[in-house]
């Protein structure tokens, strides 16, 4: 991996990165496509045509459902999929916090019982990285648990202890499958987890000794999972000063537009959130003037584009009221066409993100960003 950063503005920065699957201009975001398809009939050609830099897939489905050993048979995720640009996969660590009632965390790793059939499932950091290096992705994220930002100082502390060991052994048994013969991409890059709540020392404290492992990049993982906005933005304000700058930073599972610039400006490079795919599918679209509801009556006789001057595929072809009496009828088109243009737009904000911050206007072009979402959000609201 390369990593060099080619412009700055206060603690925001632009990077070029090359990988073994491509190179990556950051700020960027990840277009989320959990068993590696976008939810909502998006395709890879689609996603080429969006702008979309790098595809996310999680480990943990692709492991339940289909098998990783299968898609190594294909030559992995990658050509499974037919996508020729870099994949980020997740470890499983997620599912650690969000399928509680289905788990049970020991040293060794973790216990399932899957979601899909109750079938057991043992995941540890040793079979995540076997998981992901039959995925052969760009980029392995290292197995932690995610604890709840509001558990109890105890808890925390244990778990981030836990989460800590988990790494070290995530790089030892990375390093060992990257030698192996057999194995898809010899160059997978591996980026370790902050953890600790909203507690800033021990995420400080984490950060500071994750740093020392020289990983390839660094993650915040553990945020927008119940805390404030305000309190997310104070735990950015206090790690990412810990985490080497000359290094990617991924802020995971975030998140709305406003978070992602405030992201940003704190030192960010890599975001992912189910956002845009998930409100398309529900009709909810994203615009420089804050999201929309098509299916708010308003828009019935609509004639204009979602948004003015964009120029996704849906808003060159397709009117308000159209895409409205999609979604009305329950045609998956409506639903398609929506994930599109939410898509295009997180995808193209990063282009000017990217641009701005090469010629020093990222703060003016995010402040005028906010403002804008936010006064066409009372607007929509009235």
């Amino acid at each position: 991996m390369k990593y060099e950063i080619v412009a700055e503005e206060g603690r925001a920065k632009s990077a070029h990165m090359e990988t073994a699957h491509g190179t990556v201009e950051t700020p960027v975001f990840m277009n989320v496509g959990t068993v590696g398809a976008i939810k909502g009939a998006v395709s890879t050609m689609d996603l080429k045509e969006i702008g979309c830099q790098i595809e996310l897939s999680n480990t943990y489905h692709l492991h339940v459902r289909t098998g990783d050993e299968l898609i190594k048979s294909f030559g992995g995720l990658r050509k499974f999929m037919n996508w020729d640009r870099p994949v980020l996969t997740d470890s499983g660590g997620f599912q650690v916090f969000s399928l509680t009632s289905l788990r049970k965390i020991k040293e060794e790793g973790v216990y399932f019982n899957s979601h899909i059939d109750g079938r057991k499932i043992f995941m540890g950091p040793e079979e995540s990285m076997r998981i992901q290096s039959n995925l052969g992705s760009t980029i392995a994220m290292a197995f932690d648990e995610c604890p709840p930002a509001l558990a109890d100082r105890e808890y925390i502390e244990n778990s981030v202890a836990r989460t800590f060991r988990w790494l070290v052994r995530c790089k030892a048994e990375m390093e060992r499958l990257n030698s192996l013969p057999d194995t898809i991409n010899k160059e997978q890059l591996l980026f370790g987890i902050n953890q600790g709540g909203i507690l800033e020392d021990v995420r400080t404290a984490h950060a500071d000794a994750i740093s020392e492992l020289d990983l390839d990049g660094y993650a915040v993982g553990g945020l927008a999972v119940g805390e404030t906005h305000e309190e997310m933005y104070r735990i950015l304000d206090a790690v990412v000063p810990h985490l080497p700058r000359k290094k990617p930073t991924y802020l995971m599972g975030v998140g709305t537009p406003e978070n992602i610039l405030e992201g940003i400006s704190r030192g960010v490079d890599f975001f992912d959130c189910v956002y845009p795919s998930r409100n398309g599918r529900h009709g909810h679209v994203y615009t420089r003037n804050g999201k929309l509801n098509l299916f708010n009556k308003k828009y019935e006789l609509d004639e204009r584009p979602i948004e003015e001057g964009c120029d996704c595929p849906c808003c060159r072809n397709y009117s308000r009221a159209y895409l409205r009496h999609l979604l009305k009828a329950g045609e998956m088109l409506g639903m398609r066409l929506c994930t599109l243009h939410n898509l295009y737009f997180y995808n193209k904000m990063m282009d000017n993100v990217r641009a701005a911050i090469r010629n020093g206007s990222f703060e003016e072009y995010k402040n005028d960003m906010l403002s804008s979402m936010r006064n066409g959000a009372k607007e929509e609201e009235s």
